[in-house]
């Protein structure tokens, strides 16, 4: 099972998945399109976004499972923000996903330094 960070989003959406995550990032969009409530604000209030795209964007999360704030992911949160240099939302999506046992699919493995986190990054061929 997988969580869908904000970026992995961004570039599915501009046509920008490296040619050999393509088929990969489809199947989890597909199968396990898991977003944390932080991913769906960042996705939708990204600035490049709007008028018919927004529109376009709205669908496409229509099809996803938005896992809520609830009171373990901000208890997890907090653990995490007092132990890590961490920006809140990322703590929250790392929060998330560790859990729900959920491995986490981004490009910004550097965000989520320390953290003991299951991470994919698609935009690396290792």
């Amino acid at each position: 099972m997988y969580l869908i960070d904000t970026n992995i989003l961004i570039y599915h959406f501009a046509d920008q998945i490296p040619v050999h995550a393509q088929e990969t990032i489809d199947k989890l969009l597909k199968d396990h399109f898991n977003i944390s409530v932080v991913t769906k604000i960042e996705f939708l209030g990204w600035k490049k976004i709007h008028g018919k795209q927004l529109k376009k964007a709205k669908e496409f999360l229509d099809f996803a499972k938005v896992i809520n704030l609830n009171k373990p992911v901000v208890d997890k949160t907090i653990r995490i923000k007092q132990t890590h240099n961490i920006k809140l939302p990322d703590a929250i999506i790392a929060a998330t996903a560790l859990l729900r046992k959920l491995t986490l699919v981004t490009r910004n493995v550097e965000d989520f330094k320390g953290i003991k986190i299951k991470i994919y990054n698609p935009f690396s061929e290792t």
